[in-house]
Formats: C-alpha cells, structure tokens, sequence
C-alpha cells in the first residue's frame, strides 16, 4: 500500500509561483512507479497536468506547458510540481498519482490564483 501526501498548496496572486510536494511512502519502490499531478476544479472532470514516467519521460497538458515543470526525486520518494506564471484558472485542487500495477491518490491539496 502506498500512501502519497501532498503540500505547497495556497493562494498565489496571477503571475505568481507556488511548489507542490509529494512524499510518497508504504513502498520500497517509488523508482518503478509512473508519477503524476492531476487537478479537479469546481464544476469540471478531473484532468491531468503532468507526469513523469520511471525512464523520466514527461507529459505536460497543453494549458500548463511552458509554465509547470514536473520534477521526481527518487532518493526522497518525492514527486515536485513547480507552477510559475499562475493563472486564476489554475485554480484546482491538485491530486498527487502513482502508478504501477496498482494505482493510488493522495487526498489533494488546494490551489487558488487570485488577486
């Protein structure tokens, strides 16, 4: 069982830069999973942001490339997602993924852009 705990939501103003963590533990093999960082804002369907693969092979969507980067540390069984140039439709609660014969969730951290 794998648990994943995210961090580094809040509020950022337009333009701004926040940093979401997650650690994951319950696995002695982080490195094998595929990593990812979904978002669900309110009215919408959950969508995925970014995600890094075991090789480190990275998606972004198409909305956040250029400003997101997706960053894993497997020595620290951690999965980053660094946001710059926020935008108010950034806003979402962003959900830490991994993925590997099983999958798993983390409970989700809020994020609001607003001036």
């Amino acid at each position: 069982q794998v648990q994943l705990v995210e961090s580094g939501g809040g509020l950022a103003q337009p333009g701004g830069s926040l940093r979401l963590s997650c650690a994951a533990s319950g696995s002695s093999g982080f490195a094998a999973y595929t990593m990812a960082w979904y978002r669900q804002a309110p009215g919408k369907q959950r969508e995925l942001v970014a995600a890094i693969a075991p090789g480190g092979s990275i998606d972004y969507a198409d909305s956040v490339k250029g400003r997101f980067t997706i960053h894993r540390e497997n020595a620290r069984n951690t999965v980053y997602l660094q946001m710059n140039s926020l935008k108010p439709e950034d806003t979402a609660v962003y959900y830490c993924w991994a993925g590997s014969i099983r999958s798993y969730s983390g409970l989700g951290t809020q994020v609001t852009v607003s001036s």
